[in-house]
């Protein structure tokens, strides 16, 4: 029987899937009209539906019927991947049992571990490593589950990434490294972790920011406290500016004294000939220039 046809029987048996109806899908299936791996347009087949929505008893019964638990979408992404996707432990650990591949990825290198630090499921994360998942793996954009991790906050996950092997300062494409991510998202507790597990503090994006001339942009003042404790460049960086100039241009009063007070000059002059006190005059932060004119030049 083609997988490609797509009948009304086709239609029912993904409809049952989709909903965990097993009694339907049984049904349907022991007919004989539909094979147990057909496909939509987008290459779903009735195991990635089950797979996806957490029908457990679906997914037994495709199985014990000899749906293959690798199948793909044309997107290459496989019922493990919607299941660790949706948190769903028991469906991740029977697909495992029964051949699923621990580490296949989709289009853009995306596996399942990277959906399941990105979501925040730890037993996940566990399971898949434990069961051998590629801790370093890469995406498309050299992304790593670390970065991901880093990205979306989640601490636990992490330091179990770290403890387990976990490469700290793997950059993606950009030049963008774990620490780099959390210091723009504002993820002090994971900033001072990273630069513990010994993330170099002062690795640049490709056009020459660092993750503290990011945290100074963004105001995370917090961010930058973990950061000064592991002497971060405060002088010109690669991109002709300094973390002071970032802080004075989107008019962080509280950063700019932060910085300060940790030596940064406050009269440097970036690339363009400016100081941080022209910048901020430039975009109309008087509460910033009062401070910074407190610094004459020569200081």
């Amino acid at each position: 029987m083609s997988l490609k046809k797509e009948s009304l029987s086709d239609a029912q048996l993904h409809l049952a899937a989709l909903n965990g109806n097993l009694p339907l899908l049984t049904r349907i299936l022991d007919s004989g009209k539909v094979h147990v791996d057909s496909k939509d347009k987008e290459g779903t087949t009735p195991l990635i539906l089950a797979s996806a929505n957490g029908h457990f008893d679906c997914v037994k019964e495709l199985i014990e019927q000899g749906a293959d638990p690798s199948a793909k979408r044309i997107t290459g992404t496989t019922p493990l991947f919607f299941a660790a996707q949706g948190g769903y432990l028991d469906i991740v650990r029977f697909l495992l049992d029964n051949g699923a591949y621990v580490d296949t990825p989709s289009q853009d290198g995306g596996s399942p571990l990277f959906v399941a630090c990105q979501c925040g499921y730890m037993d996940i994360v566990k399971e898949l490593v434990t069961r051998g998942a590629n801790i370093n793996a890469k995406m498309k954009d050299k992304a790593t589950p670390l970065f991901i991790a880093a990205q979306n906050g989640h601490y636990k996950i992490v330091i179990y990434l770290l403890a387990h092997g976990a490469e700290p300062d793997l950059r993606r494409t950009d030049g963008v490294t774990p620490l780099w991510i959390a210091a723009q998202m504002g993820h002090d507790h994971l900033v001072g972790l990273l630069l513990k597990a010994g993330a170099s503090v002062d690795t640049p994006r490709n056009d020459g920011a660092t993750a503290l001339f990011k945290a100074a942009h963004k105001g995370h003042s917090a961010v930058i406290t973990e950061m000064l404790k592991y002497r971060p460049c405060l002088g010109l960086l690669e991109n002709g500016e300094s973390a002071l100039h970032a802080a004075a241009f989107s008019g962080n009063l509280s950063v700019c004294k932060q910085l300060v007070c940790a030596g940064a000059d406050p009269n440097l002059i970036n690339q363009d000939g400016a100081s941080p006190r022209d910048v901020a005059k430039e975009n109309r932060h008087r509460t910033v220039v009062e401070y910074l004119q407190e610094f004459p030049i020569g200081r």
